[in-house]
């Protein structure tokens, strides 16, 4: 039975949790402006635009995995998209407020291989839900180049 609360609160998590690390890492936007980036660079407005996407799109996989499993499955698979999630935002702290750029590429590196073993364990639960998270390992596979670009281009 699809329960629209119980969806509307799972992509509430990822949205408000980027929309709050955007916020508190805001002022490291203006310094990304000033670095030299590597070719296909989006411009920066593009970035909160893919990310809301991506974060909702993980918040409907996660109702999908919470909705379709029980038990240890469930909670297995719920964890890693909990911890993923918190990687995934602590990298804007790392990249923009401390400009660790060599240190949040291999951060990345974790994170990716994490989107990767998420989408492998939510795929023996739904499908759909491990899919629609292709899009987010792909954005992650391509923030990877412009953050190894990033660093080497400004060292």
């Amino acid at each position: 039975m699809f329960d629209k609360w119980k969806l509307a609160k799972a992509i509430a998590i990822p949205v408000i949790g980027g929309a709050v690390t955007g916020l508190l890492t805001g002022g490291g936007m203006r310094d990304f402006a000033m670095l030299n980036k590597p070719p296909l660079s989006p411009p920066g407005w593009l970035f909160p635009i893919v990310w809301t996407i991506l974060y909702t799109l993980m918040g409907i996989s996660s109702y999908l995995i919470y909705e379709n499993s029980t038990g240890e499955k469930r909670r297995q698979a719920l964890f890693l998209y909990a911890t993923q999630l918190i990687v995934n935002l602590l990298w804007s702290f790392f990249f923009f407020v401390l400009d660790w750029y060599l240190f949040s590429f291999v951060w990345l590196v974790v994170l990716w291989v994490m989107i990767f073993q998420m989408i492998r364990e939510f795929s023996e639960i739904s499908k759909i839900a491990a899919y629609i998270n292709i899009p987010y390992l792909l954005w992650v596979t391509f923030a990877g180049y412009l953050n190894l670009g990033i660093w080497w281009l400004n060292r």
